[in-house]
């Protein structure tokens, strides 16, 4: 892998995408033809919230290679939120190539939650976990998951085992707390949300919660789906 690259890499793992971007538009103007670059460079895009710029380098490195597994993951991020079904669809043809990745099969499990499809979102969510038991993103959204299609006390026991861990991020606290006012923890979601957020945003989630019991799952799920291309 070409030097660039790995800077490329590191910026994004490391929340400096404008690096990333800026180390990728250099190569691309050396090499346009590059995918691995291409695809560094959407990915930087889409971190800076530049989607249509990021969906063009998608588009151009499935061009140059359609059988890019990144491209087709690449895209179906982008997707997730406005039009699920064509993101499942993107992920599936991932898979088609690389069938045991775990970020595709992560993703493709929000894309099915967000469709309501929550049982195959489970199914989806499982084998990331075989794939890759260290990396808790689908951990969480299986909780969410679980959350949504009735059981919320399991959903509390997983997410409680992630959110409990000592670099737990904040989005894992407040998926736990979400799933604990669906279960009727109602002092224990208000304590976690009282904690992280400030008294305003704090109220706002509890208040979605009681009446929207499902945006904050969505909404978690769709800021998942939108992670590093590493993820």
């Amino acid at each position: 892998m070409r030097p660039s690259l790995n800077v490329a890499d590191a910026a994004l793992s490391g929340g400096t995408p404008a690096i990333a971007l800026q180390v990728t538009t250099d190569l691309l103007g050396r090499e346009p033809n590059s995918v691995e670059a291409l695809l560094r460079h959407g990915a930087a895009l889409h971190a800076l919230g530049r989607t249509t710029e990021a969906q063009a380098s998608y588009t151009r490195a499935i061009s140059l290679d359609p059988t890019s597994v990144g491209a087709a993951l690449g895209l179906g991020r982008l997707q997730i939120a406005s039009n699920p079904v064509e993101a499942e669809r993107l992920f599936l043809q991932a898979l088609n190539r690389d069938p045991r990745n775990p970020a595709a099969l992560n993703n493709l499990g929000i894309a099915r939650d967000l469709q309501g499809r929550h049982r195959d979102a489970q199914s989806a969510y499982a084998q990331a976990i075989t794939e890759a038991p260290g990396v808790s993103a689908a951990q969480v959204n299986m909780g969410l998951s679980l959350a949504l299609s009735g059981d919320p006390r399991r959903a509390v026991e997983m997410l409680r085992s992630v959110a409990s861990q000592a670099a737990a991020p904040r989005p894992a606290r407040h998926n736990l707390a979400a799933a604990m006012a669906m279960s009727g923890d109602t002092a224990g979601a208000e304590s976690i949300f009282r904690s992280d957020l400030s008294e305003e945003d704090a109220r706002r989630v509890l208040d979605a919660l009681r009446m929207l019991g499902e945006a904050p799952v969505a909404t978690a799920q769709q800021t998942a789906s939108a992670q590093s291309h590493g993820s």
